[in-house]
């Protein structure tokens, strides 16, 4: 085992725990300010770190990475999605890149589980209410929403997430229609008493609820594009907590001004942190600061991770969760 400390420069404020176990293990540079770097910043790090331990908010493309010095070899994310980083200019340079699957399955699917339940019951506009002062008590025709018991979800991207969304779905009564590249396997399918979609466009036209949960890439931007929103069933809900790329959001917006949709649920946005100004104006929409994986145990457990992951490039082996082989 390798006793050399590499120099690890992360981008953006950490777990206390899992910081001052990086200080231990590596020549650790850490953020405490926890602000994005901007862009002139990226470009110092990686002209000295060996290894970049970047996330969602840093944009690694091929410009960032063409300044990088010969030295940095392992781009270690703190997160899921690599969506990020620019995998092919990675791969010619010879810069492996990893990520954090698996840890925050649960804690996505459990905001996504909430979004459905928070849009169909009007909880946003009720707590909304309760806060006003102008409440007057209740009313048998104040307030309503829509029973979730004998819907039909849409689950777009059946992946690990997906699976998860779906479980949920399925005890709150609710039955599995799903969407995926590849259709999952008998088993998975028949534990979820899911119905395959090969067709997008059918099953949309179908759902009364859709959950958004597959990660963006060059294949899935604008997925749910203008056309295939106006696919959407009248008065269907849409929760997306994957990325907002995937939706064409000035479509969506003006399909809930309009009325075509019955509601939204976001935790992510096209351009975030901004976010389409009809979206903020929408009352049929719950709002959220991309938080779906904002556990405690989930952030350790990322972080954790990304330490294995370091740990295993600097012993000469290969990292568990390298990723550019898979997306490329």
């Amino acid at each position: 085992m390798s006793t050399r400390k590499p120099l690890v420069v992360v981008t953006r404020k950490l777990p206390d725990a899992i910081e001052t176990r990086m200080m231990e293990l590596f020549e650790a540079r850490l953020n405490a300010d926890d602000r994005a770097l901007t862009r002139e910043e990226l470009v110092a790090a990686v002209a000295k770190a060996e290894v970049l331990v970047p996330t969602v908010t840093d944009r690694i493309d091929k410009d960032v990475l063409a300044a990088a010095g010969p030295q940095l070899k392992l781009i270690a994310s703190f997160g899921t999605g690599v969506d990020h980083v620019d995998l092919a200019a990675a791969q010619t340079r010879g810069i492996v890149v990893t990520n954090t699957p698996g840890v925050l399955t649960d804690d996505t699917a459990d905001m996504a589980m909430a979004l459905i339940l928070a849009v169909a019951r009007r909880i946003g506009a009720g707590e909304t209410l309760a806060r006003s002062g102008e409440w007057r008590g209740w009313s048998p025709t104040s307030m309503l929403g829509t029973r979730l018991t004998g819907k039909r979800l849409g689950v777009v991207g059946m992946g690990r997430i997906g699976q998860a969304v779906a479980r949920r779905a399925r005890a709150f009564g609710l039955s599995i229609h799903y969407h995926n590249r590849k259709r999952v396997y008998p088993d998975v399918e028949g534990a979820l008493e899911a119905t395959y979609w090969e067709s997008l466009d059918q099953m949309l036209a179908r759902m009364d609820v859709i959950s958004v949960n597959c990660p963006h890439t060059p294949a899935t931007y604008h997925l749910l594009s203008g056309r295939r929103i106006k696919l959407i069933k009248p008065g269907a809900i849409l929760v997306n907590t994957s990325r907002g790329e995937v939706i064409d959001e000035a479509a969506l917006a003006q399909a809930l001004a309009s009325g075509t949709l019955g509601g939204a649920g976001l935790d992510v946005y096209e351009h975030e942190p901004a976010i389409h100004r009809k979206l903020l104006e929408a009352d049929n929409v719950v709002l959220l600061p991309h938080m779906g994986s904002a556990t405690l145990e989930g952030r350790l457990a990322m972080g954790e991770r990304v330490i294995i992951n370091i740990k295993t490039w600097v012993d000469g082996h290969r990292p568990p969760d390298r990723v550019i082989e898979q997306l490329l």
